[in-house]
């Protein structure tokens, strides 16, 4: 098939962005051959969006508005959340980003939303919901006279069944997940992703309140409310939860905090509902059976000469507007309840990428005060330009239907089309395609080493760097290695300062910068601004605190932070390895003896169920210990009884040579492949995990000493390719194939 790379249609696609799309976008027949180009996805998207207009006028040139909303995304000046580009002009058809259900207090109303939410991961969109409207674990259930299992048992339910959908391969479940901190069980929802072993596939976060944020400043109590019948169940101090929160994100990036008072001070129709969720990254609050439809400008489109180009970005602007109006209108909704919710309010999120491209362009460092008054000035420029057009759009159209007795009815301003229009969003995969900058993150980095099949090293620079690298003269290909290796420029003396200044990374960006970026923006958003908080491995507790009470002093609506591998097992990063220490005087290590193995050895044979078929483990033991692992796949042959054999082989050696059982069962517990098997405790993810629960289980029937290790997935390299995983707004994004946890 002809790579639309060197398409003249498509000039400015580059490779990695035509894999993305051929791997995630493009149709494929029944066989998996991939039918259209680049230029035939952007082509049926264009028109199916155009063709709502002849909706509110018979006589609207569709053509001319496609061939507009053609030419703006193959210029890669704005794209849609995924699912537009994935389904639009297909059967499927669906092109939300993502729904927010609500969970209600009843067996019927719980497996409901369960129901609804495997309806939603199948047509591709993710999923929030608030659970603090269950009761607590441990309360009374009068109907059968037993107790309840609270909410965070309820939570697993959903958790497996969004693994059990898988949404056919181009995006994967989803969650958000919201306890109210006054819930009686919000303790236990703070620490219930400590356990690798569960709820992988939900982003978690604290709903706080303007009343707890004070108890916290004046170190007091407040009290817990069971949702069941709205009585005080309880005291805690504020103080010691909100450090529980802080030490757990530390911990591992979760929970994110949400300020539920402030997203309900800005939701537009407060007399249709209340907001207790919003979608997976957070970016979007949302009331109960809502979605989200999404698109984000590529500021890095806009700048010309080193300066912004205002009028172009008006056009983008009032294009774009009209385009999220018209998906809202062609849109399949997965339920005919989120058709009528979505209608009645018209909510769009138009958001922005290549932020820090569009810094770049202009000369301006990520960490300075120019850079927080542009943000400001651009994305006020965004949500008036934006209104303007949404009011247009009401001229013709006529208002969202939920208008009277909106905020903005209360306020006496014109009819708007949509009741919000601006939405900071995590660009993830879309940001690949377009060839930038993700959201209003910083670049990941200046230069990083890629290591694909063969074991070759590919050395992968910012476009932008080299080109400005190559006109100053000081490119050359060692210089990027080495860079790829320092994983930052801001100390090499080789660089011109001033490109040093420029070419901030995430991690050189202290987090005080981080919020303030996030607040600029946050200020001229309707919705909120989807964002991370990097952290160097380093950092401590209370600096995590401290961004934290900055985000509620800025009037943030939310904090996502990563400190640099507290999640990860970082496979590849952009940095080397530290050195060993040639001042430390060495110490002469013991002498290794490897156990010379006997005529017959005692053992024990595991049947273990793996998604590539059984698994049969038999482990041997000495006096001394164990000794030997050998498996055996029920289906023989083939690529995984070969590896099998192998993680065989080096048990047995490590064993032999003095290696602790427990150390074996660290490193192999918790990788995951392709075909995971089970449920629960019982689940499987890989032929290496199976080994790892026999181990545990032959030491547990036999009386040796064992120690649960908890799962710590690789994230800190892709799955799919083995590239660099980026955090960002609370995801993990490989731009390298475009893989994405959540989007």
């Amino acid at each position: 098939m002809e790579k639309s790379a060197t398409s003249p249609e498509i000039p400015c696609l580059t490779k990695n962005a035509v894999t993305v799309l051929e791997r995630r976008y493009l149709k494929r027949d029944e066989e998996g051959r991939v039918l259209e180009r680049p230029a035939d996805l952007f082509r049926r998207v264009a028109d199916t969006i155009a063709a709502a207009d002849a909706r509110f006028d018979p006589q609207a040139d569709t053509a001319a508005l496609s061939g507009e909303f053609y030419r703006m995304m193959t210029r890669l000046e704005f794209l849609p959340n995924s699912p537009t580009l994935m389904n639009a002009g297909r059967e499927l058809g669906q092109l939300s980003a993502c729904f927010v259900l609500p969970v209600g207090d009843s067996m019927e109303e719980i497996f409901d939303a369960v129901k609804y939410t495997a309806l939603i991961h199948k047509s591709g969109g993710g999923t929030g919901f608030s659970f603090s409207r269950l009761r607590p674990a441990n309360d009374v259930v009068l109907t059968t006279t037993g107790i309840s299992s609270g909410p965070i048992s309820f939570m697993r339910v959903f958790d497996v069944a969004t693994e059990t959908i898988k949404q056919g391969g181009t995006r994967r479940g989803a969650n958000m997940a919201i306890l109210r901190v006054d819930h009686p069980d919000i303790m236990n929802f703070i620490m219930c992703k400590a356990d690798k072993h569960q709820l992988n596939n939900f982003n978690i976060s604290v709903g706080l309140t303007e009343e707890f944020m004070a108890a916290v400043e004046a170190d007091k109590e407040y009290n817990l409310i069971n949702p069941r019948n709205r009585q005080v169940s309880g005291t805690l101090n504020a103080r010691k939860v909100f450090n529980r929160i802080v030490t757990q994100a530390w911990e591992n990036g979760e929970p994110g905090i949400v300020f539920l008072d402030r997203l309900n001070r800005d939701n537009p129709t407060p007399h249709v509902g209340v907001i207790e969720s919003t979608n997976p990254c957070g970016e979007q609050p949302l009331l109960p059976y809502e979605s989200c439809n999404l698109g984000s400008i590529n500021l890095g489109k806009i700048v010309a000469g080193g300066a912004i180009d205002w009028q172009r970005l008006r056009e983008v602007v009032h294009l774009a507007v009209r385009f999220l109006d018209n998906v809202v209108e062609v849109n399949r909704y997965p339920l005919p309840i989120i058709a009528e919710m979505t209608f009645g309010n018209r909510k769009i999120g138009l958001g922005v990428m290549g932020w820090a491209d569009m810094l770049i362009l202009m000369g301006v460092p990520y960490n300075s005060d120019g850079a927080i008054k542009l943000a400001e000035e651009v994305m006020k420029f965004i949500q008036t330009e934006g209104r303007e057009a949404s009011r247009q759009l009401a001229v013709t159209r006529g208002p969202f239907p939920n208008f009277k007795g909106s905020l903005y009815d209360q306020k006496g301003e014109p009819p708007l089309r949509n009741a919000t229009i601006t939405t900071i969003a995590p660009t993830g995969t879309i940001s690949i395609i377009a060839n930038s900058s993700s959201g209003v993150e910083p670049i990941f980095a200046v230069s990083y080493v890629r290591q694909v099949m063969d074991d070759d090293i590919l050395v992968e620079v910012n476009p932008l760097f080299e080109a400005l690298a190559k006109k100053r003269g000081f490119y050359s290909p060692e210089l990027m290695k080495r860079i790829a290796e320092h994983g930052t420029i801001k100390d090499m003396e080789e660089i011109p300062a001033e490109i040093r200044e420029l070419f901030v990374t995430a991690h050189d960006i202290i987090p005080e910068v981080h919020i303030g970026i996030q607040a600029a923006f946050q200020r001229y958003t309707d919705n909120a601004v989807s964002k991370t908080v990097n952290f160097t491995n380093g950092a401590t507790v209370e600096d995590v605190a401290q961004v934290y009470r900055l985000a509620y002093q800025l009037d943030c609506k939310g904090v996502t932070i990563y400190r640099d591998g507290s999640r990860d097992r970082q496979v590849l990063s952009t940095g080397k390895k530290e050195e060993k220490d040639l001042r430390v005087p060495a110490v002469e290590e013991p002498r290794v003896v490897k156990r010379e193995r006997p005529k017959a050895l005692n053992g024990w044979t595991y049947q273990m169920q793996t998604g590539c078929g059984p698994l049969y483990v038999t482990i041997n033991q000495d006096s001394t210990g164990l000794f030997e692992l050998f498996t055996t796949m029920g289906k023989a042959g083939g690529c995984a009884a070969s590896q099998n054999e192998a993680i065989g082989r080096m048990v047995s050696l490590s064993w032999r040579s003095g290696i602790q059982a427990k150390q074996v069962i660290k490193q192999l517990q918790g990788i995951s492949c392709h075909s995971p098997s089970g449920f629960g405790e019982n689940r499987i993810l890989s032929c290496a995990d199976a080994v790892a629960k026999a181990i545990q289980n032959h030491m547990a029937a036999n009386g040796f000493e064992t120690v649960r290790e908890k799962v710590v997935q690789a994230k800190g390299a892709c799955p799919e390719c083995g590239g660099i995983v980026e955090h960002e707004g609370g995801c993990a994004v490989c731009r390298a194939c475009g893989y994405s946890e959540c989007h």
